[in-house]
């Protein structure tokens, strides 16, 4: 149901290792909010659920979305699966007043924003590329080789973000409770206009 308060659709990017899971977090709890779900067509992970961690959809359904114009945005991902991010339950939600969040790389954010131009974009930027190698290293999930390549990734990343048009506002998190307040402030701030 349409509600008097204004919805907002809020793209979070930034390279891996710089707080994007944990700000999040605590902008779905301070907002009445949504995470967006993706949709994939690779299977599940052995804890994975359906609906939760992502919707899994064989390839012949993903493709009859994409025609149906259910997406957002779609990419395919190493040459193999497809991800996408539907489109009705972040709408559902925008109308609804509420604030919905996507986690996406910058090329879905430039999708996003033809698409749905009154979408927010903030980018998380590492505070220098030592400390991104730094909280890579840190995390210990990945091999040398793996945090390597995500590094490189990173910073190719944040190169095409500086772009203009695709972001709306960026955050150095060099503290995390600083960055948390400071992009629910920025929401904040939206939500109000």
């Amino acid at each position: 149901m349409p509600s008097d308060r204004r919805g907002l659709l809020l793209v979070l990017a930034g390279p891996s290792g710089v707080g994007k899971t944990t700000i999040v977090h605590e902008l779905l709890r301070r907002f009445d909010g949504i995470f967006s779900v993706s949709a994939t067509t690779r299977g599940p992970g052995p804890n994975e659920k359906n609906g939760v961690d992502y919707w899994f959809l064989d390839t012949p359904t993903f493709e009859r979305w994409v025609a149906e114009d259910r997406f957002l945005e779609t990419a395919q991902v190493f040459g193999r699966d497809w991800y996408g991010t539907p489109a009705e339950p972040v709408d559902r939600a925008v109308r609804e007043g509420r604030l919905a969040v996507l986690d996406i790389d910058v090329q879905g954010a430039a999708t996003i924003r033809r698409k749905r131009p009154g979408v927010f974009g903030v980018f998380i930027l590492p505070p220098s590329d030592e400390e991104l190698l730094r909280r890579l290293r840190a995390r210990g999930r990945e091999d040398p080789a793996t945090i390597d390549r995500r590094f490189a990734e990173a910073r190719t990343e944040i190169e095409n973000a500086k772009k203009p048009g695709v972001f709306d506002a960026f955050v150095v998190n060099d503290d995390l409770a600083a960055t948390v307040e400071q992009v629910a402030s920025l929401v904040a701030e939206r939500l109000e206009r």
